[in-house]
């Protein structure tokens, strides 16, 4: 089998014959075989096991038919190496033993060694580079949103230390901003060094934001992480989680090559608050996957059709998929992509040539 560039040209708005799908938290728990695994392994024990870490990374690409893989890995894995001592529990996620509370805890963080502490990854990185015939994509979890873990001390609804200190001690905000800044790039630039081909950074709770107080307390770093990156040759996606849709319009100055949208905001109008600068990826409520799986091709069909009317588009979820998506609907899924979109756009294109 021949390398399947098409997720890349997609990023880079080049023409493909078939919309590309991968999908967020694709190595996870619907798979009874990754849940097997579980039961012997917790998630940071598998990361630490480049073999079976790569091999997790795989076979959601064997089973559904992505066009992508995404590394099995987690957004809190770089902060273990500045200092932040943390556990993921079962049904709760991130709990972190020593939250930031006071200019002192962001002090003693230190700068991120890539190499020594998080060798593991770049380990899985590279067999996964000999091994995949599809793009790797790696990624990171954006500053605000490993934050709020860092300040909160575990998931919040509300994120009321988060905001609290952000209002109320900015220089503590932006030096804690600085720091995982830093941490973010010197993580990504090693991924891309050692075979990954595309990354992703992860902001799933920045949504939470005032677009006023996004652009303040957030942006400036945002922009300072894909600047910074911005001498690698690989697409760059930063995706701005959920409820994220009146942000959009302040990301027109990012040097990102595509833009996630959730659920809430459509293909067309996501590109017109984005002034059409980026390609696309989305955008599918992952709670349609309990729908009829007549249910599902529908509106992944309308979501195609808005799609590809221009060049630039990746499908995708609007958020990851959860356990109890199923396996079965995923690969019938994936497939209907791949064959609506390939004749959609083929009548497109016959239309376009037909008014030459």
């Amino acid at each position: 089998m021949s390398y399947n560039d098409r997720f890349i040209r997609a990023c880079r708005k080049e023409l493909v014959d078939t919309v590309p799908v991968w999908y967020m938290r694709q190595a996870g728990r619907y798979d009874p075989e990754y849940r097997k695994i579980k039961e012997k392994y917790s998630l940071l024990e598998i990361c630490k096991q480049p073999e079976l870490a790569a091999e997790v990374t795989m076979m959601p690409v064997r089973k559904l038919g992505v066009d992508a893989a995404i590394l099995y890995s987690d957004i809190m894995n770089p902060v273990a190496s500045i200092g932040i001592d943390f556990d993921i529990v079962a049904n709760i996620g991130p709990v972190i033993h020593n939250p930031i509370r006071t200019a002192a805890d962001v002090e003693r963080l230190t700068p991120i060694d890539v190499e020594g502490d998080l060798g593991h990854v770049l380990e899985t990185i590279r067999i996964l580079d000999k091994e995949l015939e599809v793009p790797l994509i790696t990624f990171a979890g954006a500053p605000f949103t490993i934050a709020s873990y860092l300040i909160e001390g575990k998931p919040s609804k509300n994120y009321l230390r988060t905001k609290a200190l952000m209002y109320s001690e900015p220089k503590v905000w932006f030096s804690l901003m600085d720091k995982l800044g830093d941490m973010v790039i010197a993580y990504l630039r090693a991924h891309m060094a050692n075979g990954g081909k595309a990354f992703q950074l992860f902001d799933s709770w920045v949504g939470a934001l005032t677009p006023a107080d996004f652009s303040k307390f957030v942006l400036p770093t945002i922009e300072r992480i894909f600047a910074e990156l911005s001498d690698l040759p690989q697409p760059k996606i930063y995706f701005p989680g959920v409820s994220s849709g009146e942000l959009l319009p302040e990301l027109r100055n990012l040097k990102a090559d595509v833009i996630g949208l959730d659920w809430r905001v459509s293909i067309p109008e996501g590109r017109r608050r984005l002034d059409g600068k980026y390609a696309v990826q989305g955008n599918l409520d992952p709670v349609i996957l309990t729908a009829p799986m007549s249910v599902i091709e529908q509106y992944a069909a309308e979501i195609i059709d808005q799609g590809i009317q221009q060049p630039g588009f990746v499908f995708n979820l609007g958020h990851g998929l959860f356990p109890e998506a199923s396996l079965e609907k995923l690969t019938e899924l994936t497939a209907f992509i791949h064959s609506y979109s390939e004749k959609a756009i083929a009548a497109r294109e016959g239309k376009e040539t037909s008014h030459v």
